[in-house]
């Protein structure tokens, strides 16, 4: 095995009620949980895992304000400073007429800003080969999967004894 790859061990559960209730049997019994899978969002699955919630929305704002203040301030450069034209009684600063294009770059820089940092923070950048456990994950399962790359038998024996306690319909390993 490479340095890179990981040894595997998940459970494919059929209902999200049920993977629910598996994580919660796995939070209470201290198991380490490498991650969860499901096709769509499961509503109050964050708490169950112990996960905060996402510090994305502050990098927006940021990104946000960086953007009002570089629309602002290239405006009021470009018509004040850099190419004052005076006509038709136009005030010499016309900042009511900054308020669009302020507005556009707020949302063009925030959404860039944004988008760029959860790509780098998830590693999903063009090229970049996904590291796909099953394709049902993304269709109809949902996964709990256990990384058992230095583990002991003993212990994935014990992973193997939680999946059939807790309902899963499938258990597989593999090496990603």
């Amino acid at each position: 095995m490479s340095a890179e790859s990981k040894k595997v061990l998940y459970g494919l559960y059929t209902d999200e009620e049920q993977l629910k209730s598996a994580v919660k049997t796995a939070r209470q019994g201290h198991l380490d949980i490498m991650d969860v899978y499901s096709p769509f969002p499961v509503h109050g699955l964050d708490p169950i895992l112990g996960l905060s919630e996402s510090r994305l929305h502050i990098l927006g704002f940021i990104y946000g304000a960086i953007g009002a203040l570089f629309g602002f301030l290239f405006m009021s450069w470009a018509l004040a400073k850099d190419w004052p034209i005076l006509f038709g009684g136009k005030p010499y600063w016309p900042v009511p007429s900054f308020i669009p294009i302020t507005f556009e770059m707020t949302v063009l820089f925030s959404a860039w800003g944004m988008t760029i940092t959860f790509y780098t923070i998830c590693g999903m950048w063009p090229g970049v080969k996904a590291k796909i456990l099953d394709n049902r994950i993304s269709d109809d399962k949902f996964c709990i999967a256990f990384d058992v790359t230095e583990a002991e038998q003993r212990t994935i024996s014990g992973f193997k004894d939680f999946f059939k306690r807790t309902g899963a319909a499938e258990v597989h390993e593999k090496t990603i």
